[in-house]
């Protein structure tokens, strides 16, 4: 098997969410945070025909990164990583065992969302720049009379630097404050169409790549 371009892009943006990672047999991949408040799901060309648990995807990763064109062969208890042009330069790589890897258990069944929008790829860069910038943990989605902003801040720093961009949003009017660690803003790039539930739970659906991500809000949050 040949990993695509995009299998091993998600793979490594699934190692910034969880260092762990099961596959699963079948096109699907899905990871969860040990903390369990970001799931991702992601659907790849690639079709597993066994469970492969992994401890430690970034070194999995960087095994892969040791070939120029690598082949990977999945066996029982371990893959076999081959140069595509010169198959006797190979690595042996072990599975975990699965009991020792956190993975989600269920699919997770969003609740009714009050709030959606569209977040385009550059200004979700544009937020994770400037909260570096101004060392802003925190990001929040608020709605005051008519306007909409996402804002990186310190919520818990009033004089603090703040970084602001308008939203357009579909509500039902409600005044709203929905928080979000921007830690937790472990998404791949790219544009999103986002719901958010006043159960403090949100839902970032990528429109241009088959990914999601369903990422919980802090307990701050609310809505009128």
């Amino acid at each position: 098997m040949k990993l695509s371009e995009h299998t091993v892009e998600v793979l490594k943006n699934f190692a910034t969410i969880n260092q762990n990672l099961v596959i699963k047999e079948g096109s699907t991949l899905t990871t969860m945070s040990a903390m369990k408040n970001i799931v991702a799901k992601a659907d790849v060309e690639e079709s597993f025909d066994k469970e492969v648990a992994i401890y430690d995807l970034n070194e999995f990763l960087a095994s892969i990164s040791l070939f120029t064109s690598p082949i990977l062969e999945f066996n029982d208890g371990f893959v076999t990583i081959k140069e595509e042009n010169s198959p006797k330069n190979s690595l042996k790589y072990f599975y975990s065992d699965p009991s020792v890897v956190t993975s989600p258990s269920k699919t997770i069944t969003m609740p009714s969302k009050e709030v959606s929008f569209t977040l385009n790829g550059e200004n979700l860069n544009k937020l994770k720049r400037a909260a570096g910038v101004i060392q802003a943990p925190d990001l929040v989605l608020e709605k005051k009379d008519a306007d909409v902003f996402l804002t990186v801040k310190d919520k818990k720093n009033d004089t603090a630097n703040t970084f602001s961009i308008d939203v357009d949003t579909k509500t039902e009017g409600s005044n709203f404050k929905f928080f979000y660690k921007v830690e937790n803003l472990k998404v791949m790039e790219g544009n999103y169409d986002v719901e958010i539930s006043s159960k403090n739970i949100s839902h970032l659906k990528s429109t241009n790549k088959d990914v999601e991500y369903w990422v919980a809000l802090e307990p701050e949050s609310s809505y009128e």
